[in-house]
């Protein structure tokens, strides 16, 4: 069954297909011969509950800078879609967040790839709490004398912002150190909200470990090792990745969150862990699927799109 797929996405021109789970997707759906049409959020539009978007007929092939061909703009009732996958990048702000009340909208008619109500209730630094005994100690907070404490209990600490993405700005802030009050007015200046403060887990220098779940089941997972000089193992912050089997206690964390993910309809997620704790559940744009299938692991846009197909035709 031919299916229409309209994809959200940031502009596909600026994208590196190498490490473009989206991209991913996007060849699976071609090759299954379902329709691709590519949109950017800002080319939403909503009438009472009617949706719309500017779309581009679009064909991809796995050439770099040649990668996709746009046919001519059209505007399209979402409606008239039978998936939609929203897989703009973070920043998760009030932009991104009016994505999914728009989409939520047409969600009883089209299936929206994550749910977009339930990625709008599971920010990803904050829905990982529902699992604490997962967990590293952590914090979320912006009071000073709150953080201090936390500090003072657990030693060295790891700071980053509660809606930040992609590794930026995160710092590993010792008991003692001198730069602490510094990095709080900055912190205090640049987020309003609060942010994350979590004990420092010393072996991620031994890889922070990505693992993919596809409703709720473990799929695949690479290990990322941060670079030389860095605490931060994502790609794009020069983390270097690795073929990688889940261990007894990843398994275990799996189980444990997988059938909350599936009751959630978030079909496609990546969860981070670093020495058997669980650190963040990643459920707006997660990636690593073109990475586990270059270093010898499965295909997993395939599963993806065997349970969006699943899950249309069951509709």
């Amino acid at each position: 069954m031919a299916l229409t797929v309209a994809v959200q996405m940031d502009p596909i021109q600026a994208i590196r297909i190498a490490g473009d789970t989206t991209f991913a997707l996007m060849l699976e759906a071609q090759a299954r011969g379902h329709r691709l049409l590519y949109y950017t959020p800002d080319r939403l539009s909503m009438q009472g509950r009617r949706v719309t978007a500017r779309v581009e007929p679009v064909t991809v092939q796995d050439v770099e800078g040649a990668h996709a061909t746009l046919g001519p703009i059209e505007r399209i009732d979402l409606v008239e879609a039978d998936v939609v996958l929203m897989r703009q990048d973070p920043p998760f702000d009030m932009a991104y967040i009016t994505a999914t009340h728009m989409l939520e909208a047409i969600s009883g008619e089209t299936l929206v790839v994550n749910d977009p109500a339930e990625v709008r209730n599971a920010p990803e630094k904050l829905f990982v709490l529902d699992f604490p005994e997962l967990m590293p100690p952590t914090l979320i907070s912006r009071d000073k004398a709150e953080i201090e404490a936390f500090r003072r209990e657990y030693g060295t600490v790891a700071m980053k912002p509660l809606h930040g993405h992609g590794g930026a700005a995160v710092f590993r802030v010792t008991e003692d150190d001198p730069n602490f009050g510094s990095m709080f007015d900055l912190f205090a200046v640049t987020f309003r909200e609060q942010w994350v403060v979590q004990k420092f887990l010393e072996k991620v220098t031994e890889g922070d470990k990505r693992i993919i779940l596809v409703d709720g089941e473990p799929m695949g997972a690479i290990n990322r090792v941060p670079a030389k000089g860095d605490i931060r193992s994502n790609m794009v912050r020069g983390g270097a990745a690795g073929p990688s089997d889940l261990t007894e206690r990843e398994r275990e964390i799996c189980a444990t969150i997988g059938p909350e993910l599936k009751r959630r309809g978030l079909i496609l997620v990546g969860i981070d862990v670093i020495d058997g704790h669980l650190t963040e559940i990643n459920v707006t744009s997660p990636t690593g699927l073109r990475a586990i299938k270059r270093l010898g692991g499965p295909d997993l846009a395939v599963s993806v799109w065997d349970s969006i197909e699943e899950r249309v035709g069951a509709g």
